[in-house]
């Protein structure tokens, strides 16, 4: 018999294998001092691309006084237990309400992750006669509650709905011939690394020839999207038609937990049966308070979306003038696609920070086909136009060295060993 910790030792995944030169730079970096625009990397001041702090939150100032406050006022520990049984709160119950009338729905249940809750709600729907139809794109934590399903699922290409269709004539298909069960497409509002948005009016006009439920994760959608923020579902006028909402507070709202929202009848039910939530602490009180402060905000000043679109347009745009492709992305979210291997990449991260001083994020292989390159910006709010001037003259000046073959070196250099 193998040990166990003897097979994982012996292969520490695709990314893992990286671990002692990546760690503190590449992988597990720290950003110090005030969560903003402009923050330290290993001493050193960074124009920050890298956080999801959409409409600037983090350290807006009512909102960080409502977080002490409430922290002050109740404590970490309060409520204790997990909302069925010790854990409820009238705050708690105000939050679901708002967020509910927020996003058009009956009733909402907060969550107290986004990830685990989106994996114990797809747990929750389906049993193992129904069927799964999902997005090719969708987001790991989809991905980790479909593996889970006992069921059957199908994948559909990427935002392609003529897939899409193929894939709910199999299902229906086999739902017909099981003599039971039922099918949930699941979609994104929001594909968070691509930035375009999932095609839900077409998806939702595909109940007129098939019968099913939708979900939609729209993480990067809320707060960002349509004309009060309420997301993807509202900016392309299917809200109504979305059987489940589902966001997180860790991108617009800069917080944490998530909510899902629908029919009350429906939200009772995974109310009394999400194991994630049913066996797990209650949402501390701080946090309740300090989303309801946030959601407030939301709501009661646009200007923060506005000036969000303002600067993503502006480095959108900037970008695209420049000669870089930055896809199909219909959103905030703005990724910038270059060809490079991962050592050509590294490189090029490294003389952004070292010499840039910009800090954003970077995606290579094995998250996406050898020799392609993506950085993703997160454009904020609270960014100035002198943040994204700089970052657009770095990038030009970085891409002709990529151009140019100067990042070609043989090795990740161990940045781990140079703090």
């Amino acid at each position: 018999m193998a040990d166990l910790f003897e097979r994982l030792l012996k292969n520490y995944g695709p990314l893992g294998q990286h671990r002692e030169r990546a760690h503190g730079y590449f992988a597990f970096p720290k950003l110090e001092g005030e969560i903003g625009t402009r923050m330290k990397f290993r001493g050193k001041d960074m124009i920050v691309w890298s956080l999801n702090n959409y409409l600037g939150l983090a350290n807006h100032p009512e909102v960080r006084k409502a977080d002490a406050d409430a922290a002050a006022e109740f404590g970490l520990a309060l409520p204790m237990g997990a909302r069925m049984m010790s854990g409820n709160s009238n705050y708690h119950e105000q939050l679901e309400r708002e967020l509910a009338a927020f996003e058009g729905k009956e009733d909402a249940i907060l969550l107290n992750f986004g990830y685990q809750g989106m994996v114990s709600l797809i747990d929750v729907l389906v049993s193992r006669h129904d069927v799964i139809v999902y997005d090719a794109e969708s987001h790991a934590c989809i991905i980790d509650g479909v593996r889970l399903h006992p069921g059957h699922r199908f994948v559909f290409k990427h935002n392609d709905v003529a897939d899409c269709e193929k894939q709910l004539q199999r299902a229906t298909a086999l739902v017909e011939k099981q003599g039971q069960g039922g099918i949930l497409v699941i979609t994104e509002g929001v594909f968070g690394m691509a930035g375009d948005q999932g095609l839900l009016k077409e998806i939702v006009a595909l109940k007129s020839k098939f019968q099913f439920r939708l979900l939609v994760d729209d993480a990067h959608g809320f707060g960002t999207l349509g004309k009060t923020g309420a997301g993807a579902g509202e900016e392309q006028g299917v809200q109504d038609q979305i059987d489940l909402y589902f966001s997180t507070f860790a991108k617009s709202m800069a917080s944490i937990g998530a909510f899902i929202a629908g029919d009350k009848a429906i939200i009772d039910y995974v109310r009394y049966n999400i194991r994630s939530q049913i066996f797990a602490k209650s949402l501390p009180m701080p946090l309740v308070i300090g989303n309801l402060k946030r959601l407030e905000l939301l709501k009661t000043q646009p200007s923060l979306k506005a000036k969000l679109w303002e600067n993503a347009l502006k480095l959108q745009n900037g970008l695209k003038e420049r000669g870089f492709d930055i896809g199909k992305t219909d959103s905030v979210v703005t990724p910038v696609y270059m060809k490079g291997g991962v050592e050509e990449a590294t490189a090029m991260v490294m003389d952004l920070r070292e010499n840039y001083n910009i800090f954003c994020s970077i995606v290579v292989y094995p998250v996406i086909p050898k020799g392609h390159i993506i950085y993703r910006l997160i454009p904020t709010a609270v960014h100035t136009d002198a943040d994204i001037e700089a970052t657009l003259v770095a990038f030009e000046e970085t891409k002709k060295k990529l151009d140019a073959g100067a990042y070609k070196v043989e090795a990740i250099p161990d940045m781990a060993e140079s703090k």
